[in-house]
């Protein structure tokens, strides 16, 4: 694509994020390599919604602006840390998608087996831990996950999300507002039955066949190997003996606990359901 298509591309990567509610305001950004020495970034202090090509801005890898007429995004740190620590990464995108986003403020990563396509595309999305916006504190934090995780939320701020182009980064931010949406679905049923040990490992090996790149394996089952985000991704899955779906017995809202609302607490979540559904 030549330079302008890849502007381009990140203003309609910008619509989208607006249009789905995954920002407000100002919030967010996106980032793309050029080649292997530029990268093109949305500027700090617009709406992405309501971009234009020429808004975009040009730097090096150190963040040294080359090209444009605004500032880059004031999380530029985080998008250079990404591309220093995955050099396949191409795109990054950077938002706040509501459900995503309060898993991330309640400290609850996505991580247990429940969708298979989730677990086959990206496998595990963890909390980076929370840091600053806008400071070094925030590229710190998305280094323990980046090697091997292509999304992460991050903790009581938003979710990021990388790709092989700025369309892949996009359509994973989708499927971890999916995956959220649904996650919480189930939790307000009574609880998610789990995919088996064996059943995910099934479906790992389908990854070939699809054509879909990992950074990393999931961690095998045993404890010791539990833990180490850099070298492989943590999901939750428990050895059924042989059943391939099984209740999740580590916590959360179970079928005989009890869910206590208030009417206003009710009524905003089924207004919410109803806007989804339109």
């Amino acid at each position: 694509m030549s330079e302008q298509e890849l502007r381009t591309a990140i203003v309609e990567v910008g619509r989208r994020l607006y249009a789905r509610g995954y920002t407000a305001s100002n919030d967010g950004n996106i980032s793309l390599r050029l080649d292997d020495r530029r990268l093109l970034m949305t500027p700090k202090s617009v709406c992405k919604g309501f971009m234009s090509p020429d808004m975009m801005v040009v730097t090096d890898l150190d963040g040294k602006k080359l090209a444009g007429e605004r500032d880059p995004s004031s999380e530029m740190q985080m998008h250079l840390e990404v591309y220093q620590q995955r050099p396949d990464a191409r795109a990054v995108v950077h938002a706040h998608p509501p459900i995503a986003t309060g898993f991330a403020v309640a400290g609850i990563p996505l991580d247990r087996a429940v969708l298979a396509e989730v677990v086959t595309t990206l496998g595990s999305v963890p909390i980076a831990e929370y840091a600053t916006p806008s400071t070094k504190e925030l590229p710190e934090a998305v280094r323990k996950y980046v090697k091997a995780h292509d999304g992460m939320l991050l903790a009581n701020h938003g979710a990021l999300t990388l790709g092989a182009d700025v369309f892949a980064a996009y359509y994973k931010m989708e499927t971890i507002e999916h995956f959220a949406h649904i996650s919480l679905v189930a939790r307000l049923l009574g609880g998610e039955r789990l995919l088996s040990r064996k059943e995910v490992d099934r479906l790992q090996g389908l990854r070939g066949m699809y054509g879909i790149a990992s950074p990393a394996p999931i961690c095998p089952p045993d404890d010791s190997a539990l833990g180490d985000p850099a070298s492989c991704q943590t999901v939750f899955a428990p050895e059924t003996g042989g059943a391939r779906l099984s209740p999740d017995l580590r916590g959360g809202v179970g079928p005989d606990r009890e869910i206590r609302l208030t009417y206003r607490e009710l009524t905003a979540l089924i207004e919410a359901a109803v806007r989804e559904i339109r």
